[in-house]
């Protein structure tokens, strides 16, 4: 029984969120100068092919984790750039529109557990490279 409440809390939404926003808290007081992560490429490899060029260094990932805090905080969405970066999303999840409302609840519930984990492992990562750049050991 006891392992299935440690999943249970693991695997808990809000968690995973709190997880993340300590993460990007913890980036932006460590990082005083986001500027030196300029030009410094980023050692990630994006799987999505939408990925923006903006990403490419740590600089753009440093950005990125940010704006990614401030929409789960603010569930601010611009809709035309919703539209955008989901038009390659919306075609391979159309099949699954008409399967059981619940099944694609937990299929997006997993998916959401699995990108906010590895934001939050990403983000960490990259504030671990600043303080390599700037000479602080961990």
């Amino acid at each position: 029984m006891q392992s299935a409440e440690a999943k249970f809390i693991k695997n808990n939404l809000l968690l995973a969120l709190r997880r993340y926003d300590s993460a990007v808290s913890d980036m932006e007081h460590t990082i005083l100068l986001p500027s030196l992560l300029r030009d410094v490429p980023s050692d990630e490899v994006w799987d999505c092919e939408a990925a923006e060029e903006s990403c490419r260094d740590l600089y753009g990932n440093y950005l990125m984790f940010k704006a990614i805090r401030n929409t789960v905080e603010c569930s601010l969405i611009l809709q035309d750039d919703h539209k955008s970066k989901n038009t390659v999303l919306n075609e391979t999840l159309e099949p699954l529109l008409d399967t059981d409302p619940e099944a694609l609840f937990r299929f997006h519930l997993k998916g959401l557990f699995c990108v906010m984990s590895d934001l939050t492992k990403k983000t960490q990562s990259l504030t671990e490279k600043y303080m390599d750049i700037i000479g602080v050991a961990n």
